[in-house]
């Protein structure tokens, strides 16, 4: 490989490498072979022209833009690994010279990795919640596990009452004309779930089959700018009153529910794994506040290209996000009102504390000299063959198991600081548990899933060094 290292800074550094003329010529030949069909003299037909009549024609430089970016990738690519430089952005192009005769020289100036120093990271302190599960929290799964067994009753007779479910034809007026969306018929509706204007579902408390009027008053919030505050009337048909029977709360509804015989078994279960999430919540929330606090401990100037690589990680995740959902990203700028550039600019401060903390792990990671064995990453390629229902041969396809390792390493970093980490106080909170999930991990994991689950793998620009950077969501 014959290159050199002109500059060599902290922060950048400039490769010139030669390409000799045997192999510029393999690259004249592509780029001849690339667009030969393109080429239009007279005397032949398009397509025909022979090379030497090409070259003699338009002369010989017009082969030169596609041969040496023919070669280029492949060059510099070979280059930056061999000279084992820290690279982080893509690399800024110059060719020197150039001719049939002698090859050609280009240069490739490119950022490295910055100097990071973290101090203290031994014994940060981070405050620890605690999330007690208390009877009503068990009682609202048990009310969950009732509502799947419940049965629906019809009403021959007798008025409505609330929590019952009444099947309505209605319209609604204003000034005594109809206005829009304000009719349905076979309507099923929940008395008490809210899920009309105030006033209208109270209202039919009390009522019987058949049909009846109801005065209400539009909230002066309404999304309908010509409704807010007005008064209305609403004409009914109730067409149909059911209520829900529930099942007894006894050991038979265990079992019918559950592969516990008691009722007590089955409401001890549900508060042992209650109190499993609300650990697993706490923990997390934990590690997380930790990890937050490296931002404050570690000195690094962060080259902007890294934080731009950060932006654009993020930008595509919530895009990927939005697919998911049925939206593309197009329709989302266009209702929220965003360019691509202000879409994206909202990205930046989470992307540079980001890049921060995945250099502080790096950095303490060699400190600490964490590291992670073969054996380790197809532990964790298993794992996630399991959890895909794939084989692991065909994980690999999609997930470079380099990307894993650096994973795992950086996981194995987060777990080291969390241990030498100290709680400064738990605070308890009466909300419960159970509302929330835990908190993503703020250790800087790639999305290494979604590939899994078939998305594309990111194509390796060869303008970069494949560096193991982490990057999850905080």
């Amino acid at each position: 490989m014959n290159y050199s290292i002109k500059e060599n800074t902290k922060k950048e550094a400039t490769l010139e490498i030669v390409v000799s003329s045997e192999e510029f010529a393999k690259g004249l030949d592509f780029a001849f072979n690339k667009n030969k069909k393109y080429f239009s003299i007279p005397g032949f037909r398009k397509g025909k022209v022979p090379r030497k009549m090409v070259e003699k024609y338009y002369g010989v430089e017009v082969l030169f833009e596609d041969a040496v970016n023919e070669i280029i990738p492949e060059k510099y690519q070979e280059a930056a690994v061999d000279s084992k430089l820290d690279i982080v952005s893509k690399p800024e192009i110059d060719i020197v010279s150039i001719s049939v005769e002698e090859g050609f020289v280009f240069t490739a100036k490119v950022e490295l990795k910055p100097e990071v120093k973290v101090k203290d990271y031994k014994g940060i302190k981070a405050p620890k919640n605690e999330y007690p599960v208390k009877s009503d929290a068990v009682n609202k799964e048990i009310d969950a596990l009732k509502e799947k067994t419940v049965r629906i009753i019809e009403r021959e007779n007798g008025k409505v009452e609330k929590g019952d479910i009444v099947n309505i034809d209605y319209e609604g007026f204003c000034d005594g004309v109809a206005f829009p969306g304000g009719k349905a018929e076979g309507f099923d509706l929940t008395i008490g779930s809210g899920q009309f204007i105030p006033g209208f579902e109270d209202a039919l408390i009390g009522c019987e089959l058949g049909a009846t009027e109801i005065e209400v008053k539009f909230p002066e919030e309404y999304h309908a700018e010509d409704l807010k505050g007005k008064p209305a009337t609403f004409k009914v048909v109730i067409n149909k009153i059911s209520y829900k029977e529930y099942p007894a709360l006894d050991d038979d509804f265990a079992k019918d529910v559950s592969e516990f015989d008691t009722i007590k078994e089955l409401k001890a279960d549900i508060k042992k794994k209650l109190t499993a999430e609300a650990k697993q919540r706490a923990d997390q929330e934990f590690e997380n506040a930790v990890v937050e606090k490296l931002l404050d401990l570690v000195e690094v100037e962060v080259p902007y290209c890294m934080i731009e690589e950060r932006i654009e990680s993020l930008a595509n995740d919530f895009a990927y996000r939005l697919k998911s959902q049925g939206m593309e990203l197009a329709q989302y700028l266009q209702l929220t009102g965003m360019t691509e550039d202000s879409f994206k600019a909202q990205f930046k401060d989470r992307a540079e504390s980001q890049v921060k903390v995945s250099l502080a792990l790096e950095e303490i990671a060699k400190i600490e000299k964490i590291e992670v064995t073969d054996k380790d990453v197809e532990k964790e390629l298993e794992k996630m063959a399991e959890a895909y229902n794939m084989e692991v041969d065909k994980i690999k396809q999609f997930i470079n198991p380099d990307d894993i390792k650096a994973d795992l390493k950086m996981n194995k970093t987060v777990e080291f600081v969390v241990k030498h980490a100290v709680v400064e106080e738990a605070v308890e909170t009466e909300e419960k548990a159970e509302k929330k999930p835990a908190a993503k991990k703020t250790a800087t994991k790639k999305a290494t899933t979604k590939k899994a689950e078939g998305e594309s793998a990111p194509k390796k620009t060869t303008a970069k060094k494949s560096t193991a950077k982490k990057k999850e969501e905080k």
